[in-house]
């Protein structure tokens, strides 16, 4: 029997099953946005499906490192955004 892929979150750096996590992705456009199917084109970060991880990945600005660039404000109050949104 196969294990299940496992992925280590960004912001709190435990490792759970792939599926149980969200995907940040930037695609080739370099457009950043969460992948709720997880099945995107493009480059991506993992995190946990937890407020307080996304509220850390946007204080501490987590995505410049994964992505080795700067990353604007406004994509993260953009991402901020779509997981409040996907909560409701």
């Amino acid at each position: 029997m196969k294990k299940p892929p496992v992925r280590m979150c960004i912001a709190c750096k435990n490792a759970y099953e792939k599926k149980q996590m969200l995907r940040i992705v930037k695609d080739k456009d370099g457009n950043i946005s969460l992948d709720f199917t997880g099945k995107k084109a493009g480059r991506g970060a993992y995190i946990c499906d937890s407020a307080a991880c996304i509220e850390k990945c946007v204080k501490n600005r987590l995505l410049n490192r994964n992505f080795a660039q700067e990353i604007a404000p406004e994509v993260y109050d953009a991402i901020k955004e779509q997981y409040g949104n996907r909560q409701d």
